[in-house]
């Protein structure tokens, strides 16, 4: 057995309390989390226990105010510990920033009334949220839904179908968007539905190559009511809202793919300094040591990067920009690095008897998700060059 066995992440963090937090998320991976993760997965177990224990210990909430049930935590912070999570298992990463982006718009513009009526059980009171954008006919145009919400006296009356949507099914509430007006981002408000609300429904969740255990579904609305107190922000405001969120959580996703890289690293590590081929470690040989330092560097940017624009955030400035670059770049290394590490470990790469062929698989949506990376370089391009001439 090898004396070189991977280490923890070092990390550069503000105060002694985040320490301490990270201290503690990493004591939750290690004895609940990360030991059944690939088992589940397998089996598409969803890990609701794991959330429900998040709750309790106020890491579903970490980027919120305390006076709510959050933790008071700056983003630095709060992606760190993402990507510890998502490090040992991606649905659970992955989930966590599902949720906090699901609490954006509440926490961010809703009035004083809701927010005290509702962020409460959402941060810290073992509720599970889903972010409800896309549909089955607008992904990356995502201002042409069709999702309809019609004003009936004190109520909105809201039918149309999301697609793609994270905890389908499993969620207690959703962020809904809606259309309330005219075609376009400006006739776009959002929603807060309880995941219970009478004429929703869940179809049954996709089949897909990797998250097995996160369920993915999409969402029936038949004439769902709400009252307009669950109205959030302005009518017209939705897509407006629905953007600074989208901010904040392609930074999640930046943080999560980062982890799932790690994780593919360490194993890549581990495997080499053990693995023996020619009377020596298979690490000893320049072409594997090369491909290894080449997965560490790309880690180690990603990380600077999200990082980076984190801490823009929590300064109050613009971040939009530097949000869309981590988030691009982060997730192309995270499936450059997953499928070097199945090319490192070889034939036993492409085995179930290794975690890497998992995290390959994993990779690849990340580079879908909250924007695909096609979109990012046209954010990027825009802030470089503004908008496209039509």
């Amino acid at each position: 057995m090898s004396d070189r066995a991977p280490q923890p992440v070092e990390r550069r963090l503000p105060t002694e309390e985040s320490r301490q937090l990270v201290a503690l998320v990493r004591d939750i991976v290690s004895k609940e989390i990360a030991p059944r993760a690939a088992e589940e997965e397998e089996a598409g177990a969803f890990p609701r226990e794991v959330f429900t224990l998040l709750s309790e210990a106020g890491l579903l909430g970490l980027p919120y105010g305390s006076a709510h049930g959050g933790g008071d935590q700056p983003y630095e912070v709060y992606l760190q510990v993402l990507e510890e999570l998502a490090a040992a298992r991606l649905t659970v990463g992955l989930g966590v920033s599902v949720h906090s982006l699901a609490c954006h718009a509440l926490a961010g513009y809703g009035t004083d009334a809701q927010r005290a009526a509702h962020l409460p059980a959402m941060l810290s009171g073992g509720l599970l949220g889903a972010y409800c954008l896309s549909e089955p006919a607008s992904g990356s145009d995502a201002a042409s839904l069709r999702t309809k919400a019609v004003r009936d006296g004190d109520d909105w009356v809201i039918t149309g179908t999301k697609a793609w949507i994270t905890h389908g099914g499993v969620a207690d509430f959703c962020t809904v968007l809606a259309r309330t007006g005219v075609e376009g981002p400006r006739g776009i408000t959002a929603f807060l539905v309880p995941g219970d609300a009478e004429g929703l429904n869940a179809a049954l969740p996709e089949k897909k190559m990797g998250m097995k255990g996160s369920p993915t579904a999409q969402l029936h609305f038949d004439g769902v009511r709400v009252g307009d107190d669950r109205r959030i922000g302005e009518e017209g405001q939705g897509f407006a809202i629905a953007l600074s969120a989208l901010d904040s959580g392609r930074l999640g996703i930046a943080a999560c793919a980062v982890g799932v890289a790690q994780a593919a690293l360490d194993e890549a590590v581990r495997y080499a300094t053990d693995r023996r081929q020619f009377g020596r470690p298979i690490a000893d040989f320049q072409g594997l040591r090369f491909m290894l330092a080449d997965m560490a560097t790309q880690i180690e940017a990603g990380r600077a990067l999200y990082l980076e624009a984190a801490r823009l955030r929590d300064a109050g400035e613009p971040f939009s920009r530097q949000a869309a670059m981590a988030k691009l770049f982060c997730t192309d290394a995270a499936m450059r690095v997953t499928t070097d590490a199945v090319q490192v470990l070889g034939g036993y790469g492409y085995t179930l008897d290794f975690p890497v062929e998992r995290l390959m698989r994993e990779a690849k949506v990340l580079q879908i998700v909250e924007g695909t990376n096609q979109i990012q370089r046209m954010v990027i391009a825009r802030h470089l060059a503004g908008p496209e001439t039509r």
